[in-house]
């Protein structure tokens, strides 16, 4: 069983009589990795800044292995935080960025060499430990950033957006790393991003976050598969949402007909969000669809085509691998676990 490590309680915060976070409640289980994951605006920095103690709610609790932190600044919290501006000390070699805390600490200069040593293994800096931080590599530079708040044994590190700055190649990579680290280290990782990607490659849990409420947690699995309304199915991947009448309990019609699907406990007639994956769309033969439409445009995406179908007023988006040139009429086919159903928004 997991052991909660931290908990945030009716966590309110107002800058300027304009709420931000709108009373979250949320925990976070030691060795975790999770994921704030939301829209510039939503509330997650805010969120992660509670955490490490540089902003104090309006009202509510943070919580830290049952103990209210709310007044405890953050030094004293078994927190360490990496920011998306590494801020490296750059009149210091790598050496001596990564040992900063320790010396800090007052650690033995023998203890300080063999943990700093440890680290940079960890994060596959050995042998640049006399180099300056200047002349490292974006990529090198974050892992610096990395090994710095790694070596002095926080309980829980905090990411703040820390790949922005990479370019996609080296973005990709260092989230597998992240991830190695993480799990070689064994302590939480809280991380905030944008990146839909980023959160679903990394996360044990992603909490889904819109105007300073939390739309929906649970495992990348579970959000992407079952997103809890219109707003996580939008915002994780790509998604046809349709309005939709739920006629009966394992009933809905939208797109002119009428579905069986896996959802059941709406009111009879009570309009819905029809969400569809792009991937959940079956091309077949017009005359063996449950629609038909006509291919408006095809793209090659590497591993999958997209195309966008046109059945009477409504366009699809349709991934798949049988490739349908513009102008041609297809059918679409659907399964009831292709269909996802849920309350308006």
């Amino acid at each position: 069983m997991p052991k909660e490590l931290i908990r945030l309680v009716d966590c309110l915060m107002v800058f300027d009589d304009e709420i931000v976070l709108d009373s979250i409640n949320l925990y976070i289980n030691d060795r975790e990795f999770l994921t704030l994951l939301g829209p510039s605006g939503c509330g997650k920095t805010t969120t992660l800044r509670i955490i490490g103690g540089f902003q104090k709610p309006t009202s509510g609790s943070v919580l830290f292995d049952g103990v209210r932190i709310n007044d405890v600044p953050p030094h004293k919290r078994k927190v360490n935080t990496v920011f998306q501006k590494y801020a490296l000390f750059t009149h210091m070699n790598v050496f001596e960025n990564v040992a900063f805390g320790l010396r800090i600490a007052k650690v033995p200069e023998a203890e300080i060499r063999r943990r700093v040593a440890e680290t940079l293994a960890l994060v596959n800096l050995s042998g640049v430990e006399r180099r300056s931080v200047d002349s490292l590599s974006g990529g090198q530079q974050q892992r610096v950033a990395i090994a710095r708040a790694v070596v002095n044994r926080p309980q829980v590190l905090l990411l703040d957006e820390p790949l922005g700055a990479l370019d996609l190649k080296l973005r990709k990579e260092m989230q597998i790393e992240l991830k190695k680290i993480q799990q070689q280290v064994g302590i939480t990782f809280v991380y905030v991003t944008h990146d839909q990607e980023e959160a679903l490659t990394m996360s044990d849990t992603i909490v889904v976050m819109n105007n300073g409420k939390i739309q929906q947690i649970g495992s990348p699995t579970d959000i992407y598969n079952e997103p809890k309304n219109a707003f996580v199915a939008d915002f994780i991947g790509e998604s046809n949402i349709l309005d939709g009448v739920m006629l009966r309990d394992y009933v809905v019609s939208f797109a002119g007909r009428q579905f069986e699907c896996l959802d059941h406990g709406f009111r009879a007639e009570e309009p819905v969000d029809v969400v569809v994956r792009p991937e959940d769309l079956h091309i077949v033969e017009p005359e063996k669809g449950q629609l038909q439409g006509v291919v408006q445009s095809v793209i090659f995406k590497g591993v999958h085509y997209e195309m966008v179908v046109r059945s009477g007023e409504q366009d699809w988006l349709v991934q798949s691998t049988l490739f349908r040139p513009a102008g041609e009429t297809i059918g679409l086919q659907l399964t009831p676990n292709d269909i996802h159903i849920m309350h308006k928004s």
